[in-house]
């Protein structure tokens, strides 16, 4: 049985490696000063980072219209695995389920399933890979779909951001927090809860101590967890020493098999900003 693996375009890229092209990405589309992007391979992050410091409004996003995701599901294969954001965070998921219903009117004899990731960038390339590893096994679809279900409830992810500029001014953040995070320079460690939604899991008063304080809390919920099997995942936004950093603090303390750099796609920059990372495990 073939197989394919469909992601929206907050499935990120792996840092100076090929381009993960057994991915097909979906992309989203930003929106910024009357200006769209199209976030897919082509986009310059750094002349979106730039635009957004200089302007006083927030990108926004907008999912792919179901018409795109159906078109990337009629690739031939008879087994098709679907990987979007946090159906908390964004409308992709709900986008690739009306195309899914679509697909499945005209294709009956085609399996298909869209997985809400409970989180996003480096969060959806860990689920990808974890498709891809039972799905090159030979696994059955229904056993790959049960295993990767188990695996996005066991996930977790952080993520530092170096300013919470995106944040105040798409309204996350309300008036008084950012007056009060922006006076003492607060570093929030932040993650997502069991539900795919955001949490603030720790406050620090430097991005090396906030960096530190993650792998702290990393450690400290793995421990008595043998993770040797089990790969960690970062990405970052223009700033891949903080991420070697990262990768560095995290896997003193923790012995993951492995650790996957990755840069920021549009999606994952617009939240992430210039020295932001996320990382998953």
């Amino acid at each position: 049985m073939s197989f394919r693996i469909i992601g929206d375009s907050c499935c990120d890229y792996p840092y100076l490696e090929d381009d993960y092209k057994w991915i097909k990405r979906v992309p989203l589309t930003i929106e910024l000063d009357g200006e769209t992007y199209i976030d897919d391979e082509s986009l310059r992050c750094a002349t979106l980072v730039s635009k957004m410091a200089a302007s006083l409004n927030a990108p926004k996003s907008a999912c792919p219209a179901p018409g795109a995701y159906f078109e990337a599901y009629d690739c031939g294969a008879d087994d098709i695995y679907v990987v979007t954001l946090s159906d908390k965070l964004s409308g992709s998921y709900g986008s690739a389920v009306v195309a899914a219903n679509m697909f499945k009117e005209k294709y009956p004899e085609k399996n298909i399933f869209i997985f809400s990731s409970k989180s996003a960038a480096s969060g959806e390339i860990a689920v990808c890979e974890k498709i891809l590893s039972l799905a090159e096994a030979g696994i059955p679809f229904d056993e790959v779909v049960k295993q990767t279900l188990e695996f996005i409830n066991s996930l977790t992810t952080y993520f530092i951001l170096e300013t919470l500029e995106v944040f105040r001014k798409n309204g996350r953040l309300n008036h008084l927090q950012s007056i009060i995070t922006g006076a003492l320079k607060l570093k929030l460690i932040m993650g997502g809860d069991e539900t795919g939604n955001i949490c603030v899991r720790g406050k620090a008063l430097s991005m090396d101590r906030a960096v530190a304080k993650m792998a702290e809390q990393i450690a400290e919920r793995c421990k008595g967890k043998d993770m040797s099997g089990h790969d960690l995942y970062i990405t970052h936004c223009q700033c891949p020493d903080r991420a070697r950093q990262a990768r560095d603090y995290i896997m003193a303390k923790v012995p993951f098999k492995e650790c996957k750099i990755l840069r920021a796609g549009g999606i994952s920059t617009i939240y992430a900003n210039a020295g932001g990372i996320i990382v998953a495990y």
